[in-house]
């Protein structure tokens, strides 16, 4: 795994974390762009008469941009730097926010939030790598804990603003919350944000960490796996219980923005608890156990319509997110600083791949068999994930 103590040592503790900060914020307004169309899928399909599964199409569509666009901004970081990166990604996401908040079409607001996915791309790969360009091995996976809970707060913040808002005031009110995130996180990452020095590059020193062995490919399709039941609960949570519970939109939004807030600080902890053990993927599985077992449950227990379903639904979408600042700082740490950005994409690419394909598919399967049975068929795919994970190819943390 690559180290980065000479770069530790150019700047002070305290700009490392301000830039660790911006780098939050600017994936969290990312996610907020990104995720937050998700909750639009109540209004689109009650006041637009839009079937489950055309909602879950024009929700799906940020990530099918975000999927196009991941190993294009990967290359560009790799080659031009993470602040350039930043910038450039966060004012095209903020403008096609604009463009969503303005069009009035279905087709056209399904364009607009794709072009706002492709922009919003760009903080996933440069983020995480101001991250693992900053801070050592040995807090690497804490920082990074940090900085991955931006995802779940973004989905958070819009879980517990867009639904409402849209409820109340509708769609294009609704997309200014992601797109006045988008234009404030780019004030800050100008403020805050400078690339981390590289070594000096020189030929032959920069080997594809593809053709060496399959622990890099094994990550990627460990963290496809673990996609399914995250966006599973994160799309359709929402809409479970307002529509299976008869919960309010307000109350439902509240409980999955709570429910997202755990799994900020899961991520954390298991970034931190890595530091710890000395590995990345002994937690990786252990999360991947974690939610194979919380979707069944949540499957069994809301199919016989308990109340501790509810309860589950939290616990499940904290242990489904968990995953993903492990398998985002391995992949870094093994790809190293000529190959991270494109390894970063294209682990980012193949979790979009699946996820854009989530909302459609389950909304199909809820139609026809229920929530119930679509949350316990979830948890298949962790289940497949555990033995995947490659512990043993794991080097030590240096």
């Amino acid at each position: 795994m690559t180290s980065t103590p000479q770069r530790t040592a150019e700047i002070s503790d305290l700009r490392r974390w301000a830039m660790l900060a911006a780098s939050t914020v600017a994936q969290a307004a990312g996610a907020v762009m990104i995720h937050g169309p998700a909750f639009l899928i109540p209004v689109l399909h009650d006041q637009r008469d839009l079937s489950l599964a055309t909602a879950g199409l024009v929700a799906a569509a940020p990530t099918v941009g975000v999927m196009l666009t991941l190993v294009l901004w990967g290359l560009v970081v790799d080659r031009s730097g993470e602040r350039f990166v930043l910038l450039a990604g966060l004012a095209g996401t903020t403008v096609a926010g604009v463009g969503a908040v303005l069009v009035d079409s279905t087709a056209l607001l399904a364009l607009t939030l794709l072009l706002a996915g492709a922009a919003a791309a760009s903080t996933s790969s440069a983020s995480g790598r101001v991250v693992v360009g900053w801070f050592p091995a040995e807090r690497r996976g804490l920082a990074m804990g940090i900085r991955q809970m931006a995802q779940p707060v973004g989905v958070g913040i819009a879980a517990i603003s867009i639904a409402v808002i849209a409820d109340r005031h509708g769609v294009a009110t609704a997309l200014l919350v992601p797109t006045v995130a988008c234009g404030l996180a780019l004030l800050v990452v100008a403020a805050v944000v400078i690339d981390p020095p590289r070594p000096e590059r020189r030929a032959g020193d920069a080997p594809n960490p593809y053709a060496t062995d399959g622990y890099l490919s094994r990550i990627h399709g460990v963290s496809v796996l673990l996609v399914v039941p995250q966006f599973l609960v994160w799309t359709f949570a929402l809409v479970w219980l307002v529509k299976d519970r008869d919960w309010s939109p307000a109350a439902a939004g509240t409980l999955v923005a709570t429910a997202q807030i755990a799994g900020a600080f899961g991520r954390i902890a298991v970034g931190h608890l890595s530091d710890v053990v000395g590995s990345r993927m002994r937690p990786l599985q252990w999360v991947a156990i974690g939610a194979a077992v919380s979707m069944l449950l949540l499957g069994m227990t809301s199919g016989a319509d308990w109340p501790v379903a509810v309860g589950l639904m939290v616990v499940a979408t904290a242990i489904t997110v968990a995953d993903n600042g492990l398998a985002f700082t391995a992949v870094a740490e093994r790809a190293g600083p000529f190959w991270s950005g494109r390894a970063l994409g294209i682990q980012n690419t193949a979790q979009f791949l699946a996820a854009s394909a989530v909302p459609p598919i389950a909304g199909l399967a809820i139609t026809e068999w229920g929530y119930s049975a679509a949350f316990a068929a979830a948890a298949l795919f962790p289940l497949l994930a555990i033995g995947l994970v490659p512990v043993r190819d794991e080097a030590a943390l240096t």
